[in-house]
């Protein structure tokens, strides 16, 4: 007689919806089929108790710029999927920039998934992008399979990636609207950033103040609540904005927020001169603003945490604050950053899963992902949660190892991860995938 199932994975520590205990996931033909009891007898063709390492759902982040194609010597989608894999991320959702042609059409989004085609470590889905001009493509671009569209309020960076203006905007949200779709948007006001006085990270955090965000958000919730397109705001860096959403939010406008690790981790106090590796945009901000993040994550207010991760060449880097590129990348260290700030704070394993795969996996639709429960993909993550390392740059498995963690002391070890049942390891299995219709 066969196994009934392919795969048991037991954790006195295992991270259910309902939250952490002890249990036994049961896998069969990728998917998981049943969670027993710890110690239940289910004869499976592999048993493997993990005792006391956690048992996670594989995180989802939604917010990851691989480049390729186009800018592949940035970032691409083999070293990109290796490194999401090496952090316990086994889907993510790539934007639709910084690529060459960028996803702002169909034959756009054609090539890019001819270039992931057989290079992913992990499950890869796409967003589309809202720019001036593609008003046509959008609903084309949601036929497709993409999980939402993203926009600019303000420069992208990338002269290819045009940001709306309010008209534009009102136009991408009725269309969007009229299909059931999400616009996720970068918002800062343009007319309230302003270009660096100098080299050094005060010079840049004054450019780029508190009430860019305010303005803009409060614009795009003005816009949902006008068109009714659901509307969701990426990488919040404002803690100030969190009334204003909470507000919006109470009146029934669809409207929701993420931030990211470096926002909830890092300070501009502690930015060393030149240290070029922390700036983003928005920037990173003072350390009382940091708590406040974390109060509205406690809160619900924020409802996901993702990478942003944004890599360029090491040349791209140098100079000042006022020249570098604008981008952090964390992808497999998202993880155990948060891990680290959130048990210091009194949170859970329960909660990290809940910010950093099923709130994303809500988010864009990905109704197979982030949770462990029967019938969803057997995604799953063993976290060893005491263990300590040094952030080592030579260990990360994105193209280029320039992070701001580097020396950091973490907390929390990623051993094994599966995809669909099956360890990540053993060649590129990630599948292209599109929203759930």
């Amino acid at each position: 007689m066969t196994a009934p199932y392919d795969l048991v994975v037991r954790s006195r520590r295992t991270v259910l919806p309902e939250g952490e205990r002890p249990a036994a996931v049961a896998v069969r033909d990728g998917r998981i089929v049943a969670v027993e009891e710890h110690g239940a007898p289910l004869p499976a063709v592999a048993d493997t108790d993990l005792g006391d390492v956690a048992l996670l759902p594989g995180l989802v982040d939604s917010h990851v710029h691989v480049n390729e194609p186009g800018r592949t010597e940035w970032e691409g989608f083999a070293t990109a999927t290796g490194a999401a894999a090496a952090g316990g991320v086994t889907t993510i959702v790539d934007m639709p920039l910084n690529s060459l042609p960028p996803t702002v059409g169909p034959e756009a989004l054609a090539a890019k998934r001819a270039a992931a085609e057989g290079r992913c470590s992990v499950d890869v889905g796409f967003w589309g992008g809202a720019i001036p001009g593609n008003l046509a493509a959008l609903r084309p671009l949601h036929d497709a399979g993409v999980h939402g569209f993203k926009c600019f309020t303000s420069p992208s960076g990338v002269e290819e990636f045009p940001a709306l203006d309010e008209p534009g905007m009102r136009a991408a949200m009725s269309e969007i609207a009229s299909f059931g779709g999400l616009l996720i948007v970068h918002a800062e006001d343009p007319g309230r950033l302003s270009e660096p006085g100098g080299p050094g990270y005060p010079e840049f955090l004054a450019s780029r103040p508190r009430d860019s965000e305010h303005a803009a958000i409060d614009r795009v919730a003005r816009l949902s609540a006008e068109t009714g397109c659901r509307a969701h705001i990426v990488h919040l860096s404002d803690a100030g904005s969190l009334p204003l959403l909470a507000e919006w939010r109470g009146r029934g406008v669809g409207i929701s927020a993420e931030t990211c690790p470096h926002y909830l981790t890092l300070t501009a106090e502690e930015v060393p001169d030149g240290a070029t590796e922390f700036k983003c945009c928005p920037p990173i901000r003072e350390a009382g603003n940091r708590e406040r993040l974390w109060q509205g994550l406690a809160a619900g207010v924020i409802g996901c945490v993702v990478s942003d991760h944004s890599p360029c060449t090491p040349e791209l880097k140098k100079g000042g604050f006022d020249t570098a590129w604008g981008g952090i990348s964390s992808l497999q260290l998202g993880l155990p950053v948060i891990w680290s700030a959130a048990r210091s704070r009194g949170h859970g394993l329960a909660d990290v899963a809940r910010w950093m795969a099923s709130g994303p996996a809500a988010l864009a639709g990905l109704t197979a992902k982030g949770r462990i429960e029967a019938g969803r993909d057997a995604d799953l993550v063993a976290f060893a949660p005491d263990r300590t390392f040094v952030v080592d740059p030579g260990t990360l498995r994105q193209r280029h190892p320039v992070t701001p963690y580097a020396g950091r002391e973490l907390t929390g070890v990623v051993q094994t991860v599966w995809l669909r049942g099956a360890t990540i390891g053993s060649g590129p299995r990630g599948r292209l995938l599109r929203r759930a219709r």
